[in-house]
């Protein structure tokens, strides 16, 4: 697939590109992007979650009532589950959500991704461009001349500090290294937007893969 690269005034600057078919024309396998996002947003958790146990509450241990005789069942304390304010049973605990994925199932969910976007026409490719000071305004400029109205993805080769200071205040737009993309944030775009460099590097890592 070949597209026209554009500049910031989303015109054509004439030169085109041809997108690599390993990564953006592969038949999406979609239970490598189900893992990918599930590790994702296991990672996102912070996991802090605690629920006091009967040995961790602070309440009296002297006996409610004598053993036998009152016709009900037995209790010895106060901090038992049974009563209101008592410990918790098996009540959740600090733990770590994280999980371990294979490089290459992460790399076949992140081409799938990409191969999603390029068969929507989801994909536009922009020569490299900077500002000289950080302006929100300035962005929102290159996203209305690339006419994108939804969330978009700004992909570069190195990070540009003056063109994601001016992207941080719209919430609807995200710029990342292409190195540092992930599944999710690939599909959370209506938009994917690749800088000619960047897609350059991206090519010339895979084939030297």
């Amino acid at each position: 697939m070949r597209l026209d690269v554009l500049n910031k005034e989303g015109q054509s600057t004439g030169r085109s590109v041809e997108l690599l078919e390993d990564i953006f024309g592969i038949e999406p396998n979609a239970h490598a992007v189900y893992l990918a996002v599930k590790q994702y947003n296991a990672a996102q958790r912070q996991g802090t979650h605690k629920a006091k146990e009967k040995n961790e509450i602070a309440r009296t241990t002297k006996k409610l009532k004598r053993q036998k005789g009152t016709g009900t069942a037995r209790a010895g304390s106060m901090k038992s589950p049974v009563f209101r304010g008592g410990g918790r049973v098996f009540g959740p605990k600090p733990r770590d959500y994280s999980f371990r994925l294979n490089k290459k199932v992460k790399e076949l969910a992140r081409n799938s991704a990409y191969s999603d976007k390029a068969s929507n026409n989801q994909i536009i490719v922009v020569e490299d461009f900077n500002f000289d000071k950080p302006l929100t305004k300035d962005f929102a400029k290159v996203l209305s001349n690339l006419k994108i109205e939804g969330k978009s993805l700004f992909l570069t080769k190195e990070l540009n500090e003056n063109v994601y200071l001016s992207s941080r205040n719209l919430p609807k737009a995200n710029v990342m290294q292409a190195k540092d993309a992930n599944t999710y944030s690939i599909l959370h775009a209506d938009v994917v937007v690749l800088t000619e460099n960047a897609l350059t590097e991206m090519s010339s890592n895979y084939n030297n893969q």
